[in-house]
């Protein structure tokens, strides 16, 4: 590895700490505590993970199709499907198990550390939303799950020779699964990871009690701490994408990368100013940060290949959605997400997959995933297109949107399924073994005392709300099954008395 590479492999590594420090922006003191931890136990986890195994299962079959020194041995593939499905369906790697034997390199030990970045990011989103409010070990389990399974295993299918990738030469579909940035393998992953997390161990948000009532903009409590991390974004950007040792640099205009990833995030970070200005009275910080963060998020999978109106157009859908998708989180459907990694991480991943398959313009990416290496769609230096081209160049729809969507469902199920199945049966056990262990006392019948009947109501009284779950309306049962909640909080009730 060269100088210049190592110094840009080490700037990455700003960016999984610039999103924890958006996430603690908007958590309390003690909270912002669990996430200092979180992000301490993704770098361990999601290290050792990948480096005994996860490595392995996503590069064991890279020398398959990168003819580059130090790959000669990491060749084997394994595939699900049979040989009658042809070439190109790989699942897993399974070569250089702990960076050892094939992997013993110095172009393999690179890719490895190369990749660091990337596999502790997709690790840290779900520990950090998750983190303080479930078990330790349930924590535990999905970061190392992530690092040696759920992410190699989704970048061999985009970067192992996987079938994803292959999507192109097997189907048809344009130039096969196309994520330059880790939209996908990294954000949409790791969001999909926590939403299962979520499902699993917390509880729903309580109902409103009054449907008048005006709804809050999420708390900001550390504000520096995001526009820090914003900063780091904007300098470990520049060296997410192009410290990837299997990208043919040659092939892409790098400044332009740099322009739009910088156009995205600006755009998505002034539309929540703008928003929360006009909704609350002043701009809100915390919507403002999250905003840039997912405008980078949800650029990273396109950069290379749209024109820089297209990453305005992107920043601009992402930063409009994003206050209107927390809301739609938090108050519709209920999830206790403070963190807000569906929104920043999943939603904006999922986007900006498929802004490649509207805003890549065809002027880059020749030869991605091996597809019209000399030529394609009949027109010589054609790469990776959409459905807005530039010039004379031929648009490529709708099989490269088609490729975007089977991508997104392949890793959001990928990643939900997977730490679902791996803690949801454990989560029930321990339920069961803890009520075992410390039953839950039976309540002690006390006859009440005898008293007088009561008055019969006036026809002017005010009915009194249903006593019972059984007995109440949908809104009165929601009450009564979360007692002691109170819109206001502690605090908004002294000030309101």
């Amino acid at each position: 590895m060269s100088e210049i590479a190592l110094v840009t492999v080490s700037l990455a590594f700003l960016m999984p700490l610039g999103y924890v420090l958006i996430a603690a922006g908007g958590l309390s003191e003690e909270r912002a505590r669990y996430v200092a931890l979180s992000l301490l136990a993704a770098m361990g986890l999601a290290v050792l993970g990948y480096v005994a195994i996860g490595f392995a299962l996503q590069f064991g079959g890279v020398g398959l199709i990168h003819e580059r020194p130090g790959y000669e041995e990491l060749i084997w593939e394994w595939s699900a499907l049979g040989a009658m499905w042809g070439k190109g369906w790989g699942m897993a790697g399974l070569a250089g198990w702990g960076l050892a034997d094939a992997a013993a390199t110095a172009g393999a030990i690179t890719l490895a550390f190369a990749n660091l970045p990337w596999v502790i990011t997709a690790t840290a989103i779900p520990l950090v939303s998750l983190r303080g409010r479930i078990p330790a070990w349930a924590a535990g389990l999905i970061g190392l799950l992530m690092g040696a399974v759920i992410f190699p295993l989704a970048g061999n299918w985009i970067w192992g020779g996987g079938w994803l990738a292959n999507l192109g030469n097997n189907l048809g579909l344009g130039h096969g699964f196309v994520d330059a940035g880790g939209s996908g393998q990294v954000h949409l992953l790791g969001a999909a990871a926590a939403l299962a997390g979520i499902l699993v161990f917390t509880s729903r948000r309580p109902r409103r009690t009054k449907a008048d009532e005006q709804i809050p903009l999420p708390p900001v409590h550390l504000p520096i701490l995001a526009v820090v991390g914003a900063g780091f974004l904007l300098v470990g950007s520049l060296a997410w994408t192009v410290s990837n040792p299997l990208i043919d640099l040659r092939t892409l205009n790098l400044p332009l990368l740099a322009l739009n990833g910088i156009l995205a995030a600006a755009a998505a970070c002034m539309l929540p100013l703008i928003f929360t200005w006009f909704l609350a009275g002043t701009p809100d910080p915390l919507m403002a940060t999250r905003g840039f963060a997912a405008g980078a998020v949800a650029v990273a999978a396109s950069a290379p290949f749209i024109p820089p109106m297209g990453a305005l157009a992107i920043g601009a859908a992402v930063g409009l959605l994003i206050p209107l998708a927390i809301f739609l989180v938090d108050h519709v459907l209920r999830w206790d997400d403070p963190t807000a990694a569906l929104t920043v991480h999943g939603l904006a991943g999922a986007l900006g997959l498929l802004a490649v398959g509207i805003f890549a313009d065809g002027r880059a990416g020749q030869g991605w995933n091996a597809i019209g290496i000399e030529s394609y769609l009949g027109m010589a230096r054609q790469g990776v297109t959409g459905a807005l081209v530039s010039g004379i160049l031929k648009p490529d729809w709708p099989t490269q949107m088609q490729a975007q969507l089977v991508g997104i469902a392949a890793l959001a199920l990928l990643g939900f399924f997977a730490a679902w199945l791996a803690t949801a049966p454990l989560a029930v056990v321990f339920r069961l073994l803890g009520r075992m262990i410390h039953p839950t006392p039976s309540a002690t019948v006390i006859p009440a005392p005898a008293v007088a009947a009561a008055p019969a109501a006036t026809p002017s009284a005010v009915a009194e709300p249903a006593a019972t779950v059984a007995d109440a309306t949908p809104d009165e049962a929601d009450s009564i099954a979360t007692p002691g909640f109170d819109v206001l909080g502690a605090h908004g009730a002294e000030a309101a008395a």
